[in-house]
């Protein structure tokens, strides 16, 4: 499980918050130290732009670095909580090392390409103007879905792994939710990327089906967790399934309801 006492005295006696941070650390320490880095970046960034007032489309040009940290320090504490329910040993296998390494470094370079951006004064996204950036563009695509990939892995691993003393609903939570970051997020970026010629389409925002597919790794496992202490066992799970369904059809709808030039839940009112 882990090279720290996780069931020591000390462990035990620690702070809610520093065995929260431990445990990450214990079942997984390369996505551990990946989300502690990027959140340790993000005071620089909020530095840079308190002192660098140059705007792009109306906002800091260093948002987008920011939002970046931000969003990819929770996904890889996500997948280092998440960790725990690998099938035992995973995570020390050659082939799991070489994928966690990969992930670290597209990370890597994906957050120098948009600091580099940001620094230049340019767009990091949709950039069709500076023949580097255009070019660099679609590499830089692969490299988010091989990122993204890392959820797929996990979600496929622990539908794998028997014998997880976790509630029904619960665990299918967290499988789908692992699995759909990456099956929804993929195509909804891949259309945004293919598309259109930024996020913007009429009233229609495309970020919003982007952040909700991102964020299925969350969304349905909290949907679960509520769930299935809310409701009976036998009712938890087709509860939780039919949650899952829902979510991906309004994933589907805000993508169609933004690419058609529409605001967000525009037909509703």
């Amino acid at each position: 499980m882990s090279t720290l006492a996780m069931d020591g005295a000390g462990f035990r006696s620690a702070h809610p918050l520093s065995r929260l941070f431990l445990g990450l650390f214990g079942a997984e320490r390369l996505f551990a130290a990946t989300a502690l880095v990027l959140l340790l970046m993000i005071p620089p960034t909020l530095l840079a732009m308190a002192f660098d007032g140059r705007t792009l489309l109306g906002e800091n040009l260093w948002i987008k670095p920011l939002k970046f940290e931000i969003s990819l320090t929770v996904y890889f504490l996500t997948l280092a909580f998440f960790a725990r329910w690998l099938p035992a040993g995973m995570t020390e296998t050659r082939w799991y090392r070489l994928f966690a390494g990969g992930v670290v470094l597209s990370t890597a370079l994906e957050m120098v390409w948009i600091g580099a951006a940001a620094a230049h004064g340019v767009p990091s996204h949709f950039n069709q103007d500076i023949p580097v950036m255009a070019a660099i563009y679609p590499l830089m695509g692969v490299l988010a879905t091989y990122l993204t990939s890392s959820s797929l892995i996990y979600g496929l691993a622990i539908r794998r792994a028997g014998g997880l003393d976790l509630d029904p609903a619960f665990r299918f939570s967290v499988i789908w939710g692992l699995i759909l970051t990456f099956a929804l997020t993929v195509p909804v970026a891949g259309g945004m990327a293919a598309g259109f010629p930024g996020h913007a389409v009429g009233a229609g925002d495309l970020r919003v089906p982007h952040f909700l597919a991102t964020h299925a790794m969350h969304f349905l496992p909290a949907a679960g967790f509520v769930v299935g202490r809310l409701l009976p066992a036998r009712l938890a799970l087709p509860a939780v399934r039919l949650f899952t369904l829902g979510f991906v059809l309004f994933v589907a709808y805000s993508f169609v309801e933004a690419a058609t030039g529409n605001a967000f839940l525009a037909l509703l009112f």
